[in-house]
């Protein structure tokens, strides 16, 4: 058991490192980079609704895990989201991002984020349960699943009004979430079954509401032909590099 702590522990670090890899972004001059933020938004979007429709989805089909209390349970994630907003008014926030005034969509992004890398952190956990093999096979399928999420998740955060170094601090920190759930994994001993059943929906759900809602919307502000094309193209090759991941796995 010590030696699948130290896999799984070791596992998810590698994991949040990976969250830095917004850093390569600062190679690129500000003036260009305000230029593609856009499309690394788009980017993230496509990832999530990719994530959702060809991993998890099916994943939730594929085990006989989909039923009436699933849909509750993603339900449950959309209705979580949007009380947060709601509590917190940060979709009512119209003034302009700025590195003093933050936009609200940096939070709710960071939150999604912990919450994707928390549930990492537990489906790497089980798998280093099951056997060391399909740990390191289920841990190197998330880090290429957080690569294009990350550089996704860091323009967001630039987006919003961060600066570099804060948008980085911030999402290593929600990067760290994954080190809990493994934690809570190996601790309670959770097994594959119960995270399909409770965990995956409200992923799910999160998913849903933050790319339809809060992302997508974002894309809309900007209706130049040539910019709107290169979005959808952003789009579409988040959910292309979901469905390589699928193909490769």
């Amino acid at each position: 058991m010590q030696s699948v702590w130290i896999y799984s522990i070791g596992s998810v670090l590698i994991v949040s490192i990976i969250s830095l890899v917004g850093v390569l972004t600062i190679a690129i001059k500000q003036t260009y980079l305000k230029q593609i933020l856009l499309f690394f938004i788009s980017f993230a979007a496509g990832s999530m609704l990719g994530d959702v429709f060809i991993h998890l989805f099916p994943e939730l089909i594929s085990e006989g895990e989909f039923s009436l209390a699933t849909s509750l349970y993603i339900l449950g994630g959309i209705i979580l989201f949007f009380v947060l907003e709601k509590i917190l008014h940060w979709r009512h926030c119209h003034m302009t991002a700025t590195s003093d005034h933050i936009h609200p969509l940096a939070h709710m992004n960071l939150i999604g984020d912990a919450i994707h890398n928390f549930t990492d952190g537990i489906v790497i956990a089980s798998s280093f349960i099951v056997s060391v093999p399909l740990g390191i096979a289920t841990t190197v399928a998330v880090v290429l699943h957080e690569i294009p999420q990350e550089m996704g998740d860091f323009g967001v955060l630039l987006h919003s009004g961060m600066k570099v170094g804060k948008a980085l601090f911030f999402n290593f920190i929600s990067a760290l979430s994954a080190i809990i759930g493994a934690i809570l994994t190996l601790t309670l001993n959770l097994n594959g079954e119960t995270v399909l059943k409770y965990v995956i929906p409200f992923v799910i759900g999160s998913f849903l509401y933050i790319a339809s809602s809060d992302l997508i919307p974002e894309l809309h502000k900007d209706v130049k032909p040539i910019n709107s094309i290169m979005q959808l193209f952003s789009l579409m090759l988040g959910i292309g590099i979901m469905i390589l991941l699928l193909n490769l796995g």
